[in-house]
């Protein structure tokens, strides 16, 4: 998108207190140069993966095979103190690969439930379109209420849970449609690109995928991050800018060129976004960029273009793109 060109005036507020706003900081740097060490090149990338997790909201990273998705997805889940679980999804996997599976114990006989991989605080779901639609569905109840029913029965999971996808562009063969609830349970869905020459020949010199992304160790504690969504929970705002919000969805929900426009689901994920944003520039409160600069990544995927393939988020971020140059940003 072209930026934003407007002012914050009406938004200027105190300032976050100085060891809060340092504390926040010193944080998210810390996570930011962790990762930053094995993936190279794409600091925009990294920053909408840690407003995902201050958002406490789930990503989908979709590309060609090469470009970094998994370095990427598991040098987040190595920088924090939690638990992390990778899927690697096949088309002949069944939910009980993802959600667990009762086994009969002959010495007590009794059946005992052995949690399956969806039980990590982290969980990378790698190539999610290459398993079949009944097991994309078994991730639907986690990543919308955090919870897994098996059964008869509905265990919560742990805090902080976040699921980072990846995924194969959808013309690719051996791909799977995500279908459109699934995508809308993704916070944002994102694409890498390919490095600058600069940053592919630093990725040919050091290999930071093979040799660093091994040694790679935590920066933050579980506890860190749950105080950090805490923050961005705190983030304020205006009534301004959820008009902004409300305005954007209804002029994609008005449009002739889509089929379906944002959810109000899309538009609660715009302002976690908005707000995970401010937090991630050292603020208390919300300016209108950080709704803006979010549009495409939370709406691009949750729309439905009229004349495109399903699932071409390209066409309907193209669509977005339009949309917001016609809704007047608050000043």
């Amino acid at each position: 998108m072209t930026p934003l060109l407007t002012t914050t005036h009406g938004y200027t507020r105190p300032p976050m207190p100085a060891a809060t706003a340092r504390t926040a900081l010193d944080a998210i740097e810390r996570l930011r140069g962790n990762i930053e060490r094995v993936f190279i090149g794409n600091r925009e990338a990294v920053d909408r993966l840690v407003v995902c997790l201050l958002a406490r909201g789930h990503i989908l990273i979709e590309d060609v095979p090469g470009v970094g998705k998994t370095v990427l997805a598991t040098a987040l889940a190595k920088s924090i103190d939690c638990s992390f679980s990778r899927i690697q999804l096949t088309p002949d996997m069944l939910p009980s690969d993802v959600l667990g599976v009762s086994i009969y114990d002959r010495d007590t006989g009794v059946f005992n439930f052995k949690r399956g991989p969806i039980f990590a605080h982290i969980v990378l779901a790698d190539e999610v379109n290459r398993t079949t639609p009944r097991t994309q569905a078994a991730l639907l109840e986690s990543m919308n209420e955090a919870t897994v029913s098996v059964e008869g029965k509905v265990l919560a999971l742990d805090q902080p849970f976040i699921v980072i996808a990846t995924q194969n562009p959808y013309e690719f063969e051996g791909t799977y449609m995500l279908p459109e609830n699934q995508l809308d349970r993704f916070l944002m869905q994102i694409h890498l690109g390919y490095p600058s020459p600069a940053d592919e020949a630093r990725v040919i010199e050091t290999r930071p995928g093979e040799a660093t992304l091994h040694n790679l160790g935590a920066v933050l504690s579980r506890e860190d991050v749950l105080r950090l969504q805490s923050e961005a929970d705190r983030v304020r705002l205006d009534r301004t800018l959820v008009d902004y919000i409300i305005a954007i969805a209804t002029a994609t929900r008005s449009n002739n060129e889509l089929q379906i426009g944002l959810s109000p689901r899309g538009t609660v994920a715009l302002s976690l976004a908005a707000r995970a944003t401010a937090l991630l520039n050292g603020r208390d409160y919300c300016i209108p960029e950080d709704v803006y600069t979010n549009v495409e990544a939370v709406a691009g995927h949750r729309v439905v273009p009229r004349a495109a393939i399903s699932n071409d988020s390209a066409a309907g971020r193209r669509i977005i793109a339009d949309v917001m140059r016609t809704v007047p940003a608050p000043v």
